[in-house]
């Protein structure tokens, strides 16, 4: 069997070649160490196949023919830039693991999953846009407001000053980020709650969760908000200095804990999801779940150290590293084929 690994690695910020961008420009994309380590766990099915989803991407993906490509592609540019490979997978009959484009392409945009999460009914934060300057003086939402890019991922333009108090203080963070990010941004109301994140694998009925991770805002510094944002993902945790955030199972009472777990099964059916996602959930006043966003493409950097959440519930489910990604695979061969991968399903795949 022949996989295609699709993913969009980091550049060497040593490299002289790398243009000058801002500090938060490639969050999105993976480390050298986590495409080698997926590269590695898929190697149980077969040949693996790099195939970088850059601007060759299509003509290397018609070369290779995989039978199936694993996707960790974050893509280039734009708010459709998640949906580019499985859409170019689509145009050449190549079958792929996760999400297909438009779910990827609704969840990126934080705006229309909250539209389409709270027209079939699942809990999410009051929110508006802001597109243009103008707008902010619309915004009619009871302080305080939390605001970000409403289409970025990995903690990009989400730091401790986007919470604002204020007309003015809002003013100032939106503007700043439209300018910054060039994309509408997303304000919303602040849910002053725990904060839990759901790690979720399977389609349909059978998909089931991982033990859900919770927040420990109490670990983060002195005087900051409690906000899982930029400086909490890449700058105060650090394999050096690890930053002790979460618990896994989260411990919560056992009738809040299903909560969160239906909240998040809920979310992941209304948007479409497959095979895969993880979905952040923060708590209101009234302690109840709401959800945040959804990552169909989740963060899976390997090393436990660095506090990835997917790899971390595995971990606490039973699953390795390599057996997670693994898993990934078969649930989606058993989506596409309506069989298990290896035996007969392997052997037509290899001829």
């Amino acid at each position: 069997m022949r996989i295609g690994l699709a993913y969009n690695e980091k550049p060497d910020p040593n490299s002289a070649d790398e243009p000058p961008s801002s500090s938060d420009a490639y969050a999105e994309w993976d480390e050298p160490s986590t495409i080698t380590a997926v590269e590695q766990a898929l190697g149980l099915f077969g040949s693996v196949v790099r195939l970088e989803a850059d601007s060759l991407f299509p003509q290397k993906l018609a070369l290779a023919r995989p039978h199936i490509v694993f996707n960790m592609a974050e893509g280039l540019l734009g708010p459709n830039r998640e949906s580019h490979v499985p859409a170019i997978c689509e145009y050449l009959d190549v079958p792929y693991t996760g999400s297909d484009p438009l779910t990827l392409s609704l969840a990126l945009h934080k705006g229309r999953a909250k539209e389409l999460l709270a027209y079939r009914g699942v809990p999410t934060a009051p929110f508006a846009l802001v597109e243009q300057p103008a707008d902010v003086d619309g915004i009619a939402l009871p302080y305080p407001l939390f605001v970000k890019p409403v289409a970025e991922g990995s903690g990009k333009g989400i730091t401790i000053k986007n919470l604002c108090d204020s007309p003015s203080r809002l003013e100032e963070r939106a503007l700043f980020l439209l300018e910054e990010y060039r994309q509408p941004v997303l304000v919303e109301t602040y849910l002053p709650g725990r904060e839990f994140t759901v790690a979720i694998l399977g389609n349909g009925a059978d998909a089931y969760c991982l033990p859900v991770v919770g927040f420990d805002f109490a670990t983060l510094p002195d005087g900051v908000p409690p906000i899982y944002g930029y400086e909490a993902k890449w700058i105060w945790d650090t394999a050096e200095t690890q930053l002790e955030i979460f618990e896994c199972p989260a411990r919560v009472p056992r009738p809040l804990y299903r909560r969160i777990e239906q909240t998040a099964l809920a979310a992941y059916h209304a948007l479409g999801c497959r095979d895969w996602c993880r979905v952040d959930i923060r708590l209101d006043a009234d302690d109840v779940p709401n959800v945040v966003e959804l990552n169909p493409l989740p963060g899976i950097i390997p090393d436990p150290r660095m506090n990835s959440c997917f790899p971390k519930a595995a971990r606490v489910a039973g699953y390795s590293y390599d057996e997670l990604m693994q898993e990934v695979v078969r649930i989606a061969w058993r989506r596409i084929t309506g069989t298990d991968i290896g035996g007969a399903a392997t052997a037509e795949a290899s001829a």
